[in-house]
């Protein structure tokens, strides 16, 4: 195996937090915090934890385009609701997933759920950016909305934890959300000392972030809370050793080799088409959203 592992190439600390909204404080490890290659994921704020004061009025981000991607959000700590024009709603709670299709385009908007708002309480997301082949860059707009005990499972040997399949596969489990290209996401929840094996093709871009606890990797490196581990494009075999009780996002899919576009909400292969969109934006042809 040792000829065979995928290396790190990067432990990366967590580059400094902006707002998005008033409703979610992000560390934004790509594309603007650091240029490392993550296709087929093209963003990834991360949200590390915070305390959000109880208030009646839920923060969030307003009503906002997308075209051309999808988002997916995970969460950890707290809840978040959203609405969408193609008439989608619901709330994600610990465990949950939103896996949201822009594509063609849509409306979009998400906030706390009222109930957290008014209590408060610890937050902890991450949102990706996925983006979509050309040929599907246009396709209808759809939802996933995908519950903690509606994902697939895969119990480790020797109470090491558990592997929690959002997409892709592992050692023959099944994810839950249908992808466009392959990707495989996992929340891999490990207990003290646990241990887990991945195997992702050679050329699939990889990467970790370190959602609770710290880490050894591959007998060698090791990776803390809230920091993103990045790998390089060779060898297939990943070992990972909790050495505390751990969550780690495991993000690994196929390239998608074609050139991008993007302008604020809008993630094409050209200028034109983005040009375009914002035409059709401000056509009014993504629908309507209620602010």
């Amino acid at each position: 195996m040792e000829a065979n592992i995928k290396r790190v190439s990067a432990v990366l600390s967590a580059p400094a937090p902006h707002m998005v909204g008033d409703g979610f404080r992000v560390h934004n490890f790509f594309p603007s915090g650091y240029k490392i290659k993550m296709s087929p994921f093209f963003m990834l704020d991360y949200n590390a934890k915070i305390t959000f004061s109880a208030r009646n009025e839920p923060r969030g981000v307003g009503v906002h385009p997308h075209r051309g991607f999808e988002t997916v959000t995970i969460a950890y700590q707290g809840a978040v609701a959203h609405h969408d024009s193609a008439g989608n709603s619901g709330v994600i709670y610990p465990g949950d997933v939103q896996w949201m299709t822009a594509a063609g385009g849509i409306l979009h908007k998400e906030y706390h759920e009222a109930e957290f708002s008014k209590d408060g309480g610890d937050f902890q997301m991450v949102q990706l950016w996925v983006n979509l082949p050309a040929k599907d860059k246009m396709s209808p707009p759809k939802y996933q909305g995908i519950k903690h005990d509606e994902i697939a499972k895969y119990t480790l040997s020797d109470d090491a934890g558990t592997i929690e399949v959002i997409a892709g596969e592992y050692h023959g489990t099944k994810g839950s959300a249908s992808t466009f290209t392959p990707i495989n996401a996992y929340n891999a929840r490990l207990n003290n000392g646990g241990k887990a094996t991945f195997s992702f093709p050679a050329h699939y871009n990889t990467g970790f972030v370190i959602v609770e606890g710290s880490i050894r990797i591959n007998g060698d490196e090791v990776a803390n809370v809230d920091e993103f581990v990045h790998f390089k494009n060779e060898g297939t075999e990943i070992e990972i050793e909790a050495l505390e009780n751990s969550v780690v996002l495991v993000l690994s899919g196929e390239p998608i080799n074609e050139p991008i576009a993007q302008y604020g909400p809008f993630l094409m292969n050209t200028q034109e088409e983005i040009q375009q969109a914002i035409s059709d934006y401000n056509q009014g042809k993504f629908g309507y959203l209620e602010e």
